[in-house]
């Protein structure tokens, strides 16, 4: 199967980029269509659908060996079967994403609520259709039964700054809600977690790249972030 395009994404590395579609509702993403896919042709009729299916493909899925059971980090470190998870360590690195369609263009489209990192290809797009795809009495199996408490995420004053000056440069961009709702999903390896209130930054303190922007942050506490920087990697 060939990409029908690659997908760019406000999330610029792996880290941080979240788990789930739809965990941040504003994360953007752009498609452009091949265009000897004809995506004029091809993309009419899309537009009345208000989300859409992308399947695409976990390139930076590096694992070489099949694993039956997998951490999946919601269990703190408990295994879980792989087919019983989302997890991208798969014999097939296939993933499939639930996103909401903002506007269709000349030769891709826009969505949002995307889980995915900027560059993956995309191998199709298939319009999501509620009165057959939409279970409400659908169980939701064990991260139903995972209990997780809410994080609260606060700026600094030289943060909150730096956040207002650069929401200037993308003024049709929710950052503040996206960096807020990406740190809320606590991005951290479960090896990092539990160090809240140590003194070792190599554990505790980090970056999520989104956009043209290194979001510097730690946790002060189980539950509260602190964002306490910006650095921009523009010219």
């Amino acid at each position: 199967m060939e990409p029908i395009g690659y997908i760019e994404s406000c999330f610029r590395d792996k880290f941080g980029t979240p788990r789930q579609p739809g965990l941040v509702k504003k994360a953007w993403a752009q498609l452009k269509i091949r265009a000897d896919l004809q995506p004029e042709e091809s993309l009419q009729g899309l537009e009345g659908f208000s989300h859409v299916w992308l399947i695409w493909v976990f390139h930076q899925n590096k694992t070489a060996r099949f694993h039956a059971k997998v951490h999946p980090p919601r269990l703190g470190g408990a295994t879980m079967g792989l087919f019983a998870t989302r997890s991208p360590h798969r014999p097939n690195p296939i993933g499939l994403s639930l996103v909401e369609l903002i506007r269709v263009e000349k030769d891709g489209i826009v969505v949002a609520g995307a889980d995915l990192v900027d560059g993956t290809p995309i191998l199709d797009i298939k319009p999501y259709l509620p009165f057959v795809e939409s279970l409400p009495e659908a169980r939701s199996g064990w991260p139903a039964e995972v209990a997780q408490e809410p994080i609260r995420v606060e700026f600094t004053e030289h943060a909150a700054k730096l956040m207002a000056d650069w929401q200037k440069r993308y003024p049709e961009t929710a950052l503040q809600e996206i960096i807020e709702e990406t740190l809320k999903l606590d991005p951290r390896p479960v090896v990092y977690r539990g160090y809240e209130a140590g003194e070792s930054p190599y554990r505790n303190e980090h970056a999520v790249r989104l956009f043209d922007g290194d979001i510097h942050f730690k946790f002060v506490g189980p539950n509260l972030v602190s964002v306490h920087d910006i650095l921009f990697t523009h010219n």
